[in-house]
């Protein structure tokens, strides 16, 4: 059986990386936007910020985890398969695999909850960001 190559420690990285750009993109980059596009007043948004805040970065830090591990699996077959190295295998599937499930997976909170397109493209580019940091992470650092 063949083992893929994993950079362990990459992909720990940019757990921390995904988690740090989250504190910056929905605080002081884009917070009052995203809070305001919610629909939430800055008293409601203390009161959730209060409720689990432990357990939801928790559970974001595993997400985060798998989408860097998933990532560098496919790193690796893009590699191969776009033949292309380095930085620009990093960023290539970090774009596609953002349009083959992120971008199709948030539409739907436009689409069935009401949500509007601008939320849309900022929680969406959160995720084109992240995986483009991770991408390159990944490919900088076998």
């Amino acid at each position: 059986m063949y083992m893929v190559p994993i950079n362990y420690w990459a992909v720990l990285l940019n757990v921390v990386i995904a988690m740090g750009l989250g504190f910056l993109w929905y605080g002081p980059l884009f917070g009052k936007q995203w809070v305001a596009m919610m629909g939430w007043s800055e008293s409601e948004m203390q009161e959730k910020m209060k409720q689990g805040v432990a357990k939801n970065y928790a559970i974001m830090a595993l997400g985060s985890l798998l989408m860097s591990f998933v990532l560098a699996h496919s790193l690796i077959f893009a590699a191969a398969y776009l033949q292309v190295s380095g930085i620009m295998a990093g960023i290539e599937a970090a774009i596609w695999n953002w349009v083959g499930f992120i971008a199709p997976v948030t539409v739907g909170s436009v689409l069935w909850e009401g949500k509007s397109w601008k939320l849309w493209a900022l929680n969406s580019g959160y995720y084109l960001v992240v995986l483009l940091l991770m991408g390159t992470l990944l490919a900088l650092w076998p």
